[in-house]
């Protein structure tokens, strides 16, 4: 009488005569298949693997090509991440290359060589010229470049305000900013070749189990 199985243990409970068999590439491609919630149905053959009824050829070839369509969406969603990955490592050195395109970055260098008392204001509040390419900064830079009372105001309130306490620099959230980009990136990452590696390991047992459904 055919029976099913979704429990790799359960099947060698039963199939007990196969206990030699547990290190076959058969056996570790079951355990593998078992392990993503699929369902077998066999029958038993004498002193052997039983018959494997269920699932069929066909069955089993969907499931490939389906997961073959999942490997390709998780391996674009990988490449898009190591990207940015790559692209968060390299921001400072990218806008340290940048910067010296924008005339803006010039204005700041002159003013820092000619001028004693902007000098100062800029060494106090650790401003981010070398940013000045990104749009995030590049306002906040021109004002303090352009405007005086800004700029005294800016550099009051990273002297005396508590948000400044411990680390007074006003580009401190671009630092932080890149150090978060750079973890979740490489979260993402490994979360997504530890789901490949899964993948790929399930194709490869489909390709066992076709093998028995086969015979």
């Amino acid at each position: 009488m055919p029976q099913i199985f979704s429990r790799y243990d359960k099947f060698f409970e039963k199939f007990a005569h196969l206990e030699q068999e547990k290190e076959s590439r058969r056996a570790t491609a079951l355990k593998q298949y078992l392990s993503n919630g699929a369902v077998i149905r066999v029958s038993e053959k004498a002193n052997d693997w039983p018959v494997l009824i269920y699932p069929t050829p066909s069955k089993i070839e969907r499931d490939v090509a389906g997961m073959n369509e999942t490997r390709r969406l998780l391996q674009s969603r990988h490449s898009d991440w190591k990207r940015k990955y790559s692209e968060a490592q390299r921001y400072d050195f990218t806008q340290n290359l940048k910067k010296f395109k924008e005339k803006l970055y010039w204005q700041h260098v002159y003013r820092i060589a000619t001028d004693k008392d902007y000098r100062q204001d800029a060494e106090t509040v650790k401003l981010p010229a070398h940013l000045v390419s990104d749009p995030r900064w590049k306002p906040m830079v021109k004002m303090f470049v352009k405007d005086l009372e800004y700029r005294k105001q800016l550099t009051e309130t990273v002297k005396t305000s508590i948000v400044y306490k411990k680390d007074k620099k006003v580009a401190k959230f671009a630092d932080d900013l890149k150090t978060f980009r750079i973890e979740e990136a490489g979260k993402k990452i490994k979360e997504l070749e530890e789901k490949l590696q899964n993948i790929d390991a399930s194709i490869h047992a489909c390709d066992e189990i076709m093998k028995w459904a086969k015979q």
